[in-house]
């Protein structure tokens, strides 16, 4: 019976001190999609998203990196992704196809609170994606985060760590 006592105490933990609860945290990557713009006219327009990177971990060659990314280039990270890490990777927000039919009523897939939708679908993939520890040893991860454009024609590696 003492035995049984012994295992369910509750184990004392050490008291949190100010720093702990205020200070730097110990590992941060914070991602945020934001500023939404459309350009090009006709067949040729399309939205981009400003993606900011500010993150503490050393496997990140920058600790602070703002780039701005279309739809197309989320996709192509998701499939370069599927194909080259043990990672499951989350779906994108969908594609719209019913927005881009002809004589809507409304702007279709440049609709501000469609825009809204899919950036806010956009960031959560990113933070899930990022967030995972395989994920991050992917060169294209870094690419589509870090590098100003995307080189699709780029060969698959694992970063190391800086």
């Amino acid at each position: 019976m003492a035995d049984t006592i012994a295992d369910t105490r509750r184990l004392f933990t050490k008291p949190q001190n100010l720093n702990d609860a205020y200070g730097p945290p110990s590992n941060f990557l914070e991602i945020d999609v934001s500023n939404p713009e459309t350009v090009g006219v006709g067949r040729g327009r399309y939205t981009t998203y400003e993606v900011r990177l500010k993150t503490n971990l050393p496997i990140f060659k920058l600790k602070e990196s703002s780039v701005r990314r279309r739809y197309s280039d989320f996709e192509w990270l998701r499939a370069e992704l599927e194909r080259e890490s043990k990672v499951v990777v989350p779906p994108l927000p969908g594609k719209a196809l019913i927005r881009q039919l002809p004589f809507r009523g409304d702007d279709g897939i440049f609709d501000d609170s469609f825009i809204e939708e899919r950036r806010q679908g956009l960031e959560q993939f990113l933070n899930k994606v990022a967030g995972h520890p395989l994920a991050q040893n992917e060169r294209c991860l870094h690419m589509f985060l870090q590098d100003e454009s995307v080189d699709k024609s780029y060969t698959p590696s694992k970063v190391r760590q800086a």
